[in-house]
């Protein structure tokens, strides 16, 4: 049963999006412009990112910290390329109800300062390190347009920032970390993506390299999953980040930084979802199997769904619909809703000792034996997560053209394609080109070419990048 309050894709990509997330109740609009209310769907799905982040993070021995939400505004003005990224997204604090503040504040919008204080307090030789902290917090920045989930001027994130001996060793660190996001990506979210350094122009204020994931969304825009940063010693010089050598002399530490956002839940849902709602990959949603009791009151009915979920165990995430709505109700709520599998359990079931079983990917239904249904749980289980992968990695790969001049470059974008090509690299280009077709580099494929030309300029071109247009 189709929910009429679903705008079609194909009609208003917009509107579809908004639709999808008011229908399955993920959030609601807050009254201050770029906030929301998060309501028990949507943070689940976080609360899902989350445990299984934590999971990975936990295997590098990183461990969770919680920094204050204020910054000194004067701490915050001492790393001065930092500062410039920064200053027109942020939200500063000047007064209270005594007056003005004798030192004004900032409201976080990256925690970069603050770690580093943590950092100084904490290291004091080369025993100490390395250090890697992670905090799950929210950030405010100020947006002139937003979106829920893609652009919001409180968002909920990660913060993995950790202090290192060397650049060698902070560096693997930047490409580790980089990794276990794209393996939790791909793997876990069914979200296929380019993975690449970004350009200088894009490069996170204060990194000296920036990593990033890039995802396809189904109206052929890019949007960044995540990003890891090598920070180099920027920031411990100009907080003092110091720490004894070996040889009982003193250097400044090396950083690395990384993050995943909220944001990833609106890729969850432009890469997946259909005009009846959320499409939810399998390892990460809140409720991966709904068992939809048709005769609520029927004992014979709920005996039989107590050995159901006793069929399943403890493995899955399960969740029992009794309640006195009609059939198309229930199948209608899960639909929207995301959840992979639904159970149906009736008079006809119990009699022949089996389910119907309801794939949310493809909305097959098919009847399963009771004692089949562990065996077609997994099977099934691989091929949902593979089919939502394969769909979005066909979606991506068939996307990717190769241009080698402009007039081809815009006649790409125009088409919601990515572009490929060789490039100068030049911010200065990066900008105009964007300022020309909408377009941004999401992230170099190759850097350092030799004897290739620039698209653009007709020069020597020094990397090999994608641009498109980006959330």
């Amino acid at each position: 049963m189709k929910n009429k309050n679903i705008i079609a894709r194909q009609t208003n990509f917009a509107d579809w999006y908004t639709s999808v997330i008011k229908e399955a109740k993920l959030v609601e609009y807050a009254p201050v412009k770029g906030t929301m209310f998060f309501l028990p769907n949507g943070w689940a799905i976080w609360e899902s990112i989350r445990n299984e982040i934590d999971k990975q993070f936990a295997k590098m021995n990183v461990k969770n910290v919680q920094l204050p939400l204020f910054i000194r505004q004067a701490d915050f003005l001492k790393e001065k390329e930092h500062v410039e990224g920064f200053a027109p997204e942020l939200f500063t604090v000047s007064t209270n109800k005594k007056g003005e503040l004798a030192e004004p504040l900032v409201v976080r919008p990256t925690s970069e300062i603050s770690f580093c204080q943590v950092f100084k307090s904490q290291i004091r030789s080369f025993n100490d390190l390395p250090v890697l902290y992670n905090q799950w917090c929210s950030v405010c920045r100020c947006e002139k347009n937003t979106r829920p989930f893609l652009r919001n001027t409180e968002f909920h994130w990660q913060e993995l920032h950790t202090a290192h001996a060397t650049k060698d060793e902070a560096v693997k660190q930047t490409l580790k970390t980089l990794e276990v996001y794209k393996n939790f990506v791909e793997d876990y979210l069914c979200m296929p993506v380019l993975v690449g350094e970004k350009t200088v122009n894009e490069r996170f204020a204060g990194a000296e390299n920036t990593y990033t994931l890039e995802a396809l969304m189904q109206d052929g825009q890019a949007l960044q999953c995540a990003t890891s940063h090598y920070l180099g010693q920027n920031f411990a010089r100009a907080y003092d980040v110091k720490y004894q050598t070996r040889d009982n002399k003193f250097d400044v530490v090396h950083q690395t930084s990384a993050g995943i956002s909220t944001r990833i839940i609106g890729g969850l849902i432009m890469s997946h979802s259909d005009d009846n709602g959320l499409i939810l990959p399998f390892k990460i949603a809140p409720t991966q199997i709904a068992i939809i009791v048709v005769n609520a009151n029927d004992k014979a009915t709920n005996n039989y769904v107590k050995i159901l979920k006793k069929t399943l165990g403890d493995k899955y995430r399960v969740i029992v619909d009794d309640s006195d709505k009609s059939f198309g109700f229930k199948i209608n709520k899960y639909q929207v809703q995301g959840v992979p599998f639904c159970l149906a359990v009736g008079t006809q079931e119990i009699e022949a000792n089996e389910v119907t079983f309801i794939r949310r990917d493809s909305n097959d239904k098919v009847k399963i034996g009771l004692k089949a249904l562990a065996k077609h749980l997994t099977t099934a289980i691989k091929e949902y997560q593979a089919n939502l992968y394969n769909t979005a990695n066909n979606r991506l790969q068939s996307s990717i053209v190769e241009v080698d001049n402009f007039n081809k470059f815009k006649e790409v974008i125009n088409n919601k394609k990515i572009a490929l090509c060789y490039f100068d690299d030049t911010i200065e280009n990066e900008k105009k080109i964007k300022e020309l077709t909408g377009a941004t580099a999401r992230c170099i494929k190759q850097a350092g070419v030799k004897d290739k030309t620039c698209f653009y300029t007709g020069k020597p071109a020094t990397h090999l990048i994608y641009f498109a247009r980006a959330y």
